[in-house]
């Protein structure tokens, strides 16, 4: 351990950050939306930490889950069910609580409530009927992902979070349509036994060319972030029965060359044309044939082209 990891560790510097906490305004009424780790314990900020120690009633996604954290941190506040099959009821509760004068804190199972998690209309709510909502900030998957995949840069720090992927083929090709035609890296969580489609799918609709970032167990013990070509990416999780294991975030990058709008208007006319009667990657592929244009480039093209004139065609190729 070095002389500055000595140092954070000692009792003193410890008593200086808790102090901090004691000085800072803790209003009463109020709904703090916490923010707790995704995978590893350590990830509770100290503000987090001292949030639920305060409050007065801890309102949870899953009290169980949320227990072992508790205890972990030595919090006793009283935990109720906060889900999303009793968030109305759970909102009428808390607004009570928030009107005899307590603070209460809303927890998902792991990150952001309100976040792709329930939470979200007990916010609404509780705004909505004048009370305070402060949110404590911490661990996210998706920020954690975009960290560790360098996709985005401070040139160009755009992205998209879709959430997750709809379980049935067909609604998750078209609901991929709409999200690779966007020209920023796009965010999404999969669950793993449906890992393995929804990467073929990925190379269907986005293009075989399309980079996909894998993030797994983002924080935790076995962790793995990795880069691959869409037209590659089962083989990759094929290599290793683990890569197709625990929690996943999936970036899919932007498509290359996506500036598509500096594409003359003839190349367009031909992209349209060829959309009448052939596929996606079949007609970027006789473009590309036929203009000496880049593949990527016209299956970008092709891809918003046909969100603009064949939306209620079926995607299966």
């Amino acid at each position: 351990m070095n002389e500055l990891s000595d140092n954070i560790g000692s009792e003193s510097t410890w008593n200086r950050l808790t102090q901090r906490m004691h000085d800072q305004q803790w209003p009463a009424s109020t709904l703090y939306v916490v923010a707790t780790p995704i995978g590893n314990l350590g990830d509770l900020s100290i503000r987090a930490w001292q949030t639920l120690l305060r409050c007065d009633v801890i309102a949870a996604e899953d009290t169980r889950s949320s227990r072992a954290l508790l205890d972990a941190w030595g919090v006793s506040t009283p935990l109720v069910a906060a889900h999303r099959h009793n968030e109305a009821e759970a909102a009428q509760a808390i607004l009570a609580r928030l009107s005899a004068g307590e603070r209460v804190a809303l927890v998902s199972d792991a990150g952001a409530p309100a976040v792709s998690d329930p939470g979200a209309r007990i916010v609404r709510a509780v705004r909505e009927a004048g009370y305070r909502v402060t949110p404590i900030p911490g661990a996210s998957a998706v920020i954690a992902a975009l960290m560790g995949s360098g996709v985005t840069t401070d040139e160009n720090p755009a992205f998209v979070f879709a959430g997750f992927m709809p379980p049935k083929p067909t609604a998750r090709q078209k609901w991929l349509q709409h999200w690779c035609a966007i020209a920023a890296p796009v965010v999404m969580f999969e669950s793993p036994h449906r890992l393995e489609a929804a990467v073929r799918d990925i190379a269907s609709v986005c293009g075989p060319d399309r980079n996909i970032t894998f993030a797994r167990e983002l924080t935790k013990r076995f962790e793995q972030i990795h880069t691959v070509r869409a037209a590659d990416a089962a083989s990759w999780l094929a290599e290793d029965s683990h890569r197709s294991q625990g929690e996943f975030v999936l970036i899919v990058h932007q498509a290359p060359d996506a500036a598509v709008e500096h594409t003359d208007a003839s190349t367009v006319v031909l992209i349209d044309a060829l959309l009448e009667s052939l596929s996606l990657r079949d007609a970027a592929r006789v473009a590309a044939k036929v203009t000496g244009l880049p593949r990527d480039t016209l299956y970008a093209l092709a891809l918003s082209r046909k969100g603009n004139t064949h939306k209620n065609e079926d995607l299966a190729d």
